[in-house]
């Protein structure tokens, strides 16, 4: 019982790890929605693009592990401003449904993905990182990188906390999440907000790629494979709401891993262990069953 009771703690910990990942690209996720109605596919390969970009970095220009993670999240963004103005700016100046712009999100995700393999190529790729040894805590181990980016997450989700309740541009924010033409009207500069949109989901994403880059090795699909869990969180916590959002990516990161959990001390029981292979599916289930009893998500929607 002991032993499974420590097994539960660590993937816990594990699931904190991978969950404060997924807030910071779901934060994104939710501001775009929110303020652009943009249902952006294209966000986890946009993940993707941060974390290769410190890589190319970190072991190419052989910059420090912080120094390549602020260069690939500077670049990221100027790449999502890039996009802005050739793709988003003239899709809403020609009034293009959200069916016709999430369709044409999907096939940026796939030029970004398939620039990547065709640069980097497929193969798993990993930081120029020192390795330490875990820290050892009642009988669990944690990395100094998973705690690095609990950390790091933290601190990044306090400052859009702060931008957003008490800034100009985290009020004019709100008011356009809220109405956009009556904030235009009320003298908000609405394209320096979605400016703004852009640099905060950009950024955030970009960084949210660089620390999962931390804690496990770089893939070319590892954004695809995260964009279920991302809008699954966003859902979860309520659409356009970046602090929803946060609580739904915890709780879809810790159960994906606790929910897989299988020790061995189960014996026989082992077989009715939901594998790996689920972990997707299990984040999913949660939303599902959520929704079923508050179709809004656990908070309201608001920026």
């Amino acid at each position: 019982m002991i032993e499974v009771i420590q097994s539960v703690l660590q993937s816990t910990i594990d699931g904190v790890a991978v969950g404060s990942v997924i807030a910071l690209a779901a934060v994104g996720l939710t501001l775009t929605y929110g303020i652009l109605r943009l249902a952006n596919f294209a966000h986890g390969d946009i993940l993707t693009l941060g974390a290769y970009l410190a890589f190319f970095a970190n072991t190419t220009l052989k910059l420090d592990i912080w120094l390549a993670i602020a260069l690939g999240g500077v670049v990221s963004i100027a790449f999502v401003l890039l996009c802005e103005k050739i793709l988003w700016q003239p899709l809403r100046t020609k009034r293009a449904t959200s069916t016709t712009m999430m369709i044409v999100s999907i096939g940026l995700a796939l030029v970004i993905r398939n620039v990547i393999v065709l640069i980097w190529g497929a193969k798993p790729q990993k930081y120029n990182l020192p390795t330490f040894p875990a820290i050892k805590l009642i009988e669990l181990s944690i990395t100094r990188n998973k705690i690095v980016v609990i950390i790091a997450a933290i601190a990044l989700i306090a400052a859009l906390y702060y931008l957003l309740q008490s800034t100009k541009i985290g009020k004019a924010m709100r008011a356009v999440a809220d109405n956009p033409e009556l904030a235009k009207v009320a003298g908000i500069n609405v394209k320096a907000v979605i400016i703004w949109t852009w640099v905060i989901a950009g950024g955030m994403t970009a960084l949210g790629g660089s620390m999962y880059g931390l804690i496990t090795n770089l893939r070319p699909n590892m954004g695809w494979f995260l964009i279920l869990p991302m809008f699954a969180a966003v859902i979860l916590g309520g659409i356009g709401n970046p602090y929803g959002a946060i609580a739904g990516a915890l709780i879809v990161g810790i159960s994906q891993e606790v929910a897989t959990t299988c020790p061995a001390a189960l014996g026989d029981l082992q077989k009715y262990c939901i594998g790996t292979d689920y972990k997707l599916g299990v984040g999913l289930v949660i939303m599902i069953l959520v929704l079923l009893f508050k179709p809004q998500g656990l908070f309201k929607s608001t920026i």
